[in-house]
């Protein structure tokens, strides 16, 4: 006896198939790993991280991704096959220096050929810098370097104090990934160098490059000479004419469509 499928159910079975599995977005916790003595006198992390509600912390970045209806998670490990397996994004940012950590965990060898092995089957790679003087730069270069791309020693953007906001303006009007905003605020970042398969994406007032972007195999590769997004610049203690909160749900929303 056949069985016959009503309209209805047909529509809803079609429904079914094309759901798709909500995407996991994955912020490094080890190589950035500082820590400061709270209150009560205990130590704990603080600085980038999605649970962090203070000007320090991502959770108004995360925020913009969970909009797009992806998960949220971290890994405190070095990163493998087997903890970026179920990560459709991985976000590095600010490795740390000696200065902020007494025994830093700095981007090894090992740590370059998972990452490198997961980008080129489709994950998503963010590497998010910082000026010189506040990341561990050598390191995080090499890892640059798999996707060409270079970090500079320098300091683009330099904003001495809140007189100055215009200082680190960036115009992102007509840019492919920022579909809403049209002017940010980039204070105190290091450019980029690129050659293929890199290309930059945005550049500053001075012609230098603040993020660029690579196709590597099937994955893609972020990068931006800023932390940029934590809180402190996108809570609204900005003028009204730097968009960077709406920047950061632009390219949470770019960054979810580049996942295959």
């Amino acid at each position: 006896m056949k069985k016959v499928f009503s309209a209805g159910a047909l529509i809803a079975l079609t429904a079914l198939a094309f759901t798709t599995v909500a995407q996991t977005v994955t912020l490094d916790y080890y190589f950035n790993h500082e820590v400061h003595k709270n209150k009560a006198g205990q130590e704990e992390r603080f600085h980038y991280l999605w649970e962090e509600t203070a000007v320090s912390g991502f959770s108004t970045f995360g925020d913009a991704f969970k909009a797009t209806g992806a998960h949220l998670a971290s890994l405190d490990k070095a990163p493998d096959a087997a903890n970026l397996k179920s990560s459709n994004i991985y976000i590095i940012v600010d490795p740390d220096t000696k200065k902020e950590s007494p025994n830093p965990n700095y981007i090894m060898e090992k740590d370059i050929n998972e990452i490198e092995k997961w980008v080129k089957a489709g994950g998503v790679l963010v590497m998010m810098a910082n000026d010189s003087a506040n990341v561990e730069l050598p390191h995080f270069n090499n890892l640059a370097a798999r996707f060409g791309m270079h970090f500079n020693d320098d300091l683009q953007n330099h904003v001495i104090d809140d007189a100055h906001f215009a200082d680190g303006g960036v115009d992102v009007t007509g840019n492919p990934i920022f579909k809403t905003a049209h002017k940010v605020f980039m204070k105190d970042v290091c450019s980029i160098s690129t050659k293929s398969p890199a290309e930059p994406e945005l550049k500053n007032k001075n012609g230098a490059t603040i993020i660029a972007i690579a196709k590597y195999g099937k994955g893609t590769v972020f990068a931006v000479g800023d932390p940029w997004f934590y809180n402190e610049y996108t809570n609204g203690r900005l003028p009204a004419e730097y968009e960077n909160k709406k920047a950061a749900e632009d390219v949470a929303q770019w960054l979810v469509k580049q996942i295959r």
